[in-house]
């Protein structure tokens, strides 16, 4: 362990630099890297990326005392397994209590695995260096219930580093791991964040951006604005090529929607960080969105996706790339029957989407493998998305975004959407 000293950090960030310095030692040994959420996952990024190391996450949960869920008794691992201090026997915590707040505490980590890695399964410990971080040791008790679960998958080496911590709670830690690495000792020890200037609360989004740890391409996409000669009439559209695109995604508008739309070009750029080519186009003109009926054409709106589809296959930058489609409300309808008679769509994702629009024909057509994505809030599509996923015959999977409404405005939500549409492309554009 280093020499303590008293440490005032700037922020998260500034305090998982200085970690990753005394960690330096590392390098060369790709550690797999554990960041606690949701705060320990900041530094955990900073950890990782200076070492050249995996970044993922290790659920736990803290079981907080009654009346005072700050103030750890103890925590519960994603195993299920739970680690009960002996502040719990002080404080005189009844039997029925810890276990009803383990229960409690073992859904929300089952929540978070799925908001964070949805379709990948966590990186395996065994045999590897791996160094489990969090942004400060108060009680103790998750790090200890963090470094419990992952002996039990066999590292070769186990590491806690933590910027600051409580004197008195790291004998317990060192038990637990073959190395513990803190920064900060102070004399008085109080809470965590008051050895931070800034120490914000992190949100699940941030931790997701987090995670995907985005292979960004060397040089800026390549550019085109497209057109489309469809039904007599001109559609405009805009490709944007990584430099190492490993598939295209379309973009098929929903309702009242266009290229332009803010949504789906924050998830556009979003999948061109990971390595995606992206083409938004308008399906209707100017003139024909006018008019409300021809929003729900759902027959007009494939004929035409599958003619720029065509159209697209003579693109020298993207000819042989698989395709994606990501629709969006009733573009989602027209996604789902044009894959429904293609063999060239690889995967489909739907945002907030009206799939059941496309008819119970097409949907037992598709053969692409397909996420439905929809705001928890979101009362009355839920259940039609739920219905037309039973009816696709092959791999299908509706995820929820918590507390989020149709059209995904609330903080975060539309990140979180960029992260589950950009694990399942992955998964299906570009395995491997």
């Amino acid at each position: 362990m280093l020499p303590a000293t008293h440490v005032t950090f700037r922020d998260r960030t500034d305090a998982g630099e200085q970690l990753a310095a005394a960690l330096a030692g590392l390098r060369g040994t790709h550690p797999l890297v554990l960041g606690i959420p949701r705060g320990g996952v900041v530094i955990a990024r900073a950890v990782a990326d200076r070492l050249d190391g995996d970044l993922d996450v290790v659920l736990v949960r803290k079981i907080g005392a009654p009346g005072n869920e700050e103030f750890a008794i103890g925590a519960i691992d994603e195993s299920g397994h739970a680690e009960i201090s002996g502040d719990a026997t002080q404080l005189r915590v009844s039997e029925a209590y810890v276990r009803r707040e383990a229960s409690r505490q073992f859904a929300r980590i089952a929540e978070r695995r799925r908001l964070y890695s949805p379709h990948r399964s966590p990186h395996d410990p065994k045999g590897r260096v791996v160094v489990v971080v969090d942004d400060g040791l108060a009680t103790g008790a998750t790090m200890r219930a963090a470094l419990t679960a992952i002996r039990r998958h066999g590292p070769a080496r186990l590491l806690a580093a933590v910027p600051v911590a409580s004197a008195d709670r790291l004998p317990s830690i060192r038990e637990l791991a073959d190395e513990v690495v803190c920064l900060s000792v102070p004399r008085h020890f109080r809470s965590v964040g008051e050895h931070y200037l800034s120490f914000p609360a992190v949100e699940d989004a941030e931790v997701i951006r987090l995670l995907r740890n985005p292979v960004r391409p060397a040089t800026a996409p390549f550019a085109s604005a497209m057109r489309f000669a469809v039904d007599g009439i001109v559609l405009e559209g805009d490709l944007r090529v990584p430099s190492d695109a490993k598939g295209c995604v379309v973009f098929v508008h929903g309702s009242g929607s266009s290229r332009r739309s803010t949504r789906n070009k924050h998830v556009a750029r979003s999948l061109e960080d990971l390595g995606f080519a992206t083409l938004l186009f308008d399906l209707l003109s100017p003139d024909e969105d006018a008019a409300f009926s021809e929003r729900f054409n759902i027959a007009k709106l494939a004929r035409r996706l599958d003619a720029v589809l065509d159209s697209l296959a003579d693109e020298p930058r993207v000819k042989n790339m698989p395709i994606g489609l990501f629709g969006a409300s009733t573009g989602a309808a027209a996604a789902i029957a044009v894959a429904a008679h293609r063999d060239d769509i690889r995967a489909l994702v739907s945002r907030g989407g009206r799939p059941d629009l496309a008819g119970a024909v097409a949907l037992a057509k598709v053969a692409a493998p397909t996420l439905f994505i929809v705001g928890g809030a979101d009362t009355q599509v839920v259940p039609l998305n739920r219905q037309a996923l039973a009816a696709l015959p092959g791999v299908a999977e509706l995820l929820l975004v918590p507390n989020a409404t149709h059209l995904f405005e609330e903080p975060g939500a539309l990140d979180q959407v960029a992260a589950m549409a950009g694990d399942w492309f992955a998964r299906w554009l570009a395995p491997g």
